[in-house]
């Protein structure tokens, strides 16, 4: 029984989404008729009324969403950083919040390494800048969590807007509440560090503002495209170009097409503003890398890569050789890296990693409700207006096919034009049956189950139902070791060590931005004669070891720790496999 609930965990949800829906689904089809009652009409006359609303409406639904999420958090909790990337953004963040673009190199940097973070030339994350502008707005605010909370529901309202340009205004609102409660309150876009809710927002602007400078050609139009286009440079470098292409040719048709608008209304309305604006950001970003690799034309991923990865990001790139690592731990996950990269160049882990990206997809952003309207899809394409989220959808689709690894947040500039395709989808099945209002109960059926289903979350979580990741999430034994230390008056250095059977994703060694002024300071065990050296460097803060893999992590003091063993089997049989691991 439990090998069974362990292979159907990750699909729990979906399973109880399902379980929802088939039900619900017979009762619609099996019905004669479908008169709608009294009280479905006038609420259907409210929904419509509210929407025509256009600014409201956009309004409420970012504000549904930081009401729904700040009432759960006695159930949820806040969240606390567990993977790799979420401690990397946050380090951003935290640098964001002191004023500093980038930290100097430390001069024990070598006990610090830890992954997707740069120690050379400066200290910093190697990711794009946007992810941690947004914690550090959350930081400033008293915690990088709100920043996050912020984000999604501004995604989640700029989502609504831009559907406005694109259906009716009750499709619109429709849309931007299926996306409060599908991608706005249980996601992990809200209940992690990723910021996967500022990457959907840039591609929500462009995809927004471009059929507004087609009817209007405003310069504020413009400067919410550049903003868009600004996000997802700063964001998703790689993904944000590929979504902009298709973007780029729209405005291009559009400036040579039949239908142009006059050369002096395009160029000073659009162009100039565009240009100036992107212009502007260009200069930013690149005085930005200049200060954390010393190039402003080489991004801090590339650094990171450099020193320390094989694989490459493409799949038609050629691997690099294996660098001297200083852990065993690092070397063991880029050789993972290394092992999947060399199995997605193969036909059958191409297909395999292809399925598995477009099975993560699906469950992210669809699910078996959102599955629904693809129904209508046959009728949704012969629309003239749904040739652009098409063909751009197809485009971002074979760009992302190319990574050698992807997760959902990969795919989040396109969330709009999934959006944009699903509403329209919804249209043309709402009219299905129409008499039998068949197709208009389906349709109403959708929202239904998707508020039953954040229902049924929560009441397993306050029931103790294990149906998905327990909450609060993240790495809440580290949390808890923090929260200890930091009440006492003393400072702390903290050693860590792990066992062969380590999970990468459980990683502790994190700092603050200034390490040496951190009440806590994190570092990687490197055996008693390397430790010395760092303990030298730390001689009035309390040390500590940590068996992190120990089934209940606890603190010993670092000289009682002397007395056993000072490096479980793992570590030597690491050294004894490279011998260039220290």
């Amino acid at each position: 029984m439990a090998q069974l609930y362990a292979r159907l965990a990750p699909w729990l949800v979906s399973l109880a989404e399902l379980v929802l829906l088939v039900p619900a689904l017979m009762l619609v089809l099996s019905r004669a008729s479908h008169r709608q009652p009294n009280h479905g009409r006038r609420l259907q006359q409210f929904f419509g009324d509210l929407a025509r609303r256009r600014k409201l409406s956009v309004a409420l639904v970012g504000a549904l969403v930081l009401a729904t999420r700040a009432v759960l958090i006695p159930i949820l909790g806040i969240p606390q950083p567990r993977y790799n990337d979420e401690f990397s953004y946050l380090l951003a963040g935290d640098t964001f919040a002191h004023g500093r673009l980038t930290n100097p190199p430390h001069p024990m940097w070598v006990h610090f390494e830890s992954f997707h973070i740069i120690q050379r030339p400066t200290y910093m994350s190697m990711y794009a800048p946007a992810e941690g502008i947004v914690l550090a707005v959350g930081e400033r605010l008293g915690h990088p969590w709100i920043g996050q909370m912020m984000v999604t529901a501004l995604m989640c309202s700029v989502l609504c807007w831009m559907l406005q340009a694109w259906l009716p205004p009750g499709w619109a609102l429709l849309g931007g509440i299926l996306a409060v409660f599908r991608l706005g309150v249980l996601s992990y876009w809200m209940n992690t560090y990723w910021s996967g809710s500022v990457i959907a927002l840039g591609g929500s602007l462009v995809v927004g503002a471009l059929p507004r400078l087609k009817r209007h050609a405003h310069v504020g139009d413009a400067g919410l495209m550049a903003l868009g286009l600004i996000i997802l440079a700063n964001s998703r470098p790689y993904e944000g170009l590929i979504f902009g292409l298709p973007a780029a040719g729209a405005m291009l048709v559009w400036f040579f097409g039949k239908n142009r608008p006059p050369a002096k209304l395009a160029v000073g309305r659009v162009v100039l503003p565009l240009v100036l604006v992107l212009s502007l950001a260009a200069v930013a970003t690149g005085y930005y890398y200049y200060r954390v690799t010393g190039s402003p034309f080489r991004m801090a991923y590339q650094v990171n890569r450099s020193a320390y990865a094989m694989a490459p990001y493409f799949l038609w790139q050629t691997p690099r050789p294996e660098p001297q690592y200083h852990h065993w731990v690092m070397r063991d996950f880029y050789r993972w890296e290394l092992r999947k990269f060399e199995e997605g160049r193969t036909l059958g882990g191409f297909l395999r990693h292809a399925g598995e990206k477009l099975v993560s997809w699906w469950m992210f952003y669809l699910g078996p409700l959102l599955s629904v309207p693809l129904v209508a899809l046959p009728w949704a394409v012969r629309d003239r207006t749904m040739r652009f989220p098409l063909i751009a959808l197809a485009a971002f689709g074979l760009g992302l096919a190319v990574e050698t690894w992807t997760m959902p947040h990969y795919f989040a500039p396109a969330t709009c034009l999934l959006y944009v395709l699903l509403l329209e989808c919804m249209r043309h099945l709402g009219t299905w049956r129409r008499r039998q209002r068949t197709g208009a109960a389906l349709v109403s059926l959708i929202p239904l189950i998707a508020i039953a289903m954040v229902v049924l979350r929560i009441t397993a979580v306050a029931a103790h139902a294990q149906i998905e990741p327990a909450w609060p999430r993240g790495n809440l034994e580290r949390a808890r070791i923090v929260r200890q230390l930091e009440r006492e008056p003393a400072r702390h250095l903290i050693l860590v060590r792990y066992e062969q059977n380590h999970n990468v994703d459980m990683e502790y060694v994190y700092n603050r931005a200034d390490i040496d002024s951190a009440k806590v300071v994190w570092a990687r065990h490197m055996g008693e004669k390397d430790d010395e050296e760092l303990l030298r460097y730390f001689p009035t803060r309390k040390s500590w070891l940590l068996d992190a893999d120990a089934p209940s992590p606890q603190l010993v003091p670092y000289s009682e720790s002397l007395r056993k063993p000072t490096d479980p089997p793992v570590a030597q049989k690491g050294r004894a496999e490279t011998g260039k691991v220290r």
